[in-house]
């Protein structure tokens, strides 16, 4: 009896045991040690260059590298096993407007723990100072003894693609943050502006930018009141999109650079949807920061569709139109300065602040910039989320998105 007793209770303390081993959660991979590297840009030329970040930088703030750092967590991607048959598919999609089938491999990598708000908040000062040399106005030091130097290739005259590589120093995980649109109506400006805004046009307009009668179109495929040419639309936007192919180019560079790296990607407006279509190409985690709508332009590219895009996520807010896809008509302030920003659905999963609701922000363009996030966002934890035990708003899949629902696509050829 007394065996019996014993034996039941160290079955009924074991099981308790157990249960309380289930409920510890794994332990939360360390921080990632992150120091700058590279500066890249594209060349009056269309050729990808790189600025090594030296120690011996006579520019530098110290004769050491700073480091800083951002916490991981493991998310699951998917990669095309074959980026030649993937490239093969998008060929074939392009010339026959028929699906190919590809192998995708499901993969698991560390990738930005999006539910931690000082990595955000570090992922979005790399997208701010995308935009700038270090040293400049608006840079924000991410370490005590940052390396301040110039990039090679950000000459006044220069006009294409810009960004800066971190990577940690095993050179295990590799950030590439790309610059968004420089555009003067909204606060900024620069040699990149004319091709900014063309890719944006492109890329984010309903059909070749036509707001209305008055607008010069970026594509000659709009054919009368409200009917576009498919065929037309998507290859436009496959030989004439400037971004997206430096994009893959410079990537593939990265993955020569580091061979057995994870690729992390992240950008700004323009700079975030970019990074999401590479993110989605290569299967690479991704964070993009009040990013136009850019699963339309994913779809004209004719990316290869991975059975899942959840490594990509985006960050933007309610006040912002451009990335709540309210910026059109042609009376709307992104109208007013050129810009026919149309799109608004998103791949893979939102973390969105509603500052409509919860701080009476005002709808306005100017609310787009990416100080607004770091300043205001991210400096102190989300209040809502706060009362639910996080510190951001949860990330979850845009459901049931239409855009461009009074356009007609279809086979209209040029007359």
């Amino acid at each position: 009896m007394l065996f019996s007793t014993v034996t039941s209770w160290l079955a009924t303390l074991l099981a308790a045991t157990l249960r309380d081993e289930r409920r510890v959660p794994p332990a939360s991979p360390a921080p990632l040690q992150f120091e700058l590297r590279h500066l890249h840009a594209v060349s009056s030329d269309a050729r990808v260059v790189f600025k090594d970040v030296h120690h011996s930088d006579p520019l530098a703030a110290t004769s050491e590298l700073s480091t800083y750092a951002l916490r991981p967590r493991r998310v699951k991607a998917h990669r095309p096993r074959s980026i030649d048959a993937f490239n093969t598919a998008r060929l074939r999609s392009m010339r026959f407007q028929e699906t190919e089938a590809i192998d995708w491999d499901e993969i698991e990598v560390e990738g930005p723990d999006v539910n931690d708000r000082e990595t955000l908040l570090l992922l979005a000062k790399m997208t701010n100072n995308a935009y700038l040399s270090p040293g400049e106005q608006g840079w924000y030091e991410l370490g005590d003894r940052w390396n301040v130097s110039y990039p090679f290739g950000w000459e006044p005259d220069d006009d294409g693609f810009r960004g800066h590589v971190f990577a940690t120093p095993d050179n295990s995980t590799v950030v590439l943050s790309i610059k968004g649109t420089s555009a003067s109506f909204i606060g900024g400006g620069g040699p990149t502006t004319k091709k900014d805004k063309f890719n944006d046009n492109l890329l984010f307009s309903c059909c070749c930018a036509r707001v209305d009668w008055t607008w010069t179109t970026v594509c000659g495929c709009y054919r009368g009141g409200w009917k576009c040419d498919q065929n037309c639309l998507e290859e436009a936007l496959v030989e004439d999109s400037l971004f997206y192919p430096i994009g893959t180019n410079l990537y593939n560079n990265l993955t020569y650079l580091y061979p057995d790296a994870n690729i992390w990607m992240t950008g700004h407006s323009l700079g975030g949807a970019l990074a999401s279509l590479l993110g989605v190409t290569f299967g690479a985690p991704t964070l993009a920061i009040e990013s136009p709508g850019e699963k339309m332009a994913a779809n004209r590219l004719h990316l290869p569709s991975p059975p899942s895009t959840q490594h990509v996520t985006h960050l933007y807010h309610t006040a912002d139109p451009i990335a709540m896809g309210t910026c059109n008509g042609v009376l709307s302030s992104c109208a007013l300065g050129g810009y026919a920003m149309e799109s608004k659905c998103h791949l893979g999963k939102s973390i969105v602040y509603d500052t409509v609701s919860n701080l009476s922000w005002a709808v306005d363009i100017r609310t787009h910039t990416i100080v607004n996030v770091i300043e205001k966002l991210l400096a102190e934890p989300w209040p809502p989320s706060v009362d639910q035990g996080r510190e951001v708003p949860e990330a979850v899949p845009e459901e049931d998105c239409v855009e461009c629902f009074s356009w007609d696509f279809g086979d209209y050829p040029a007359k």
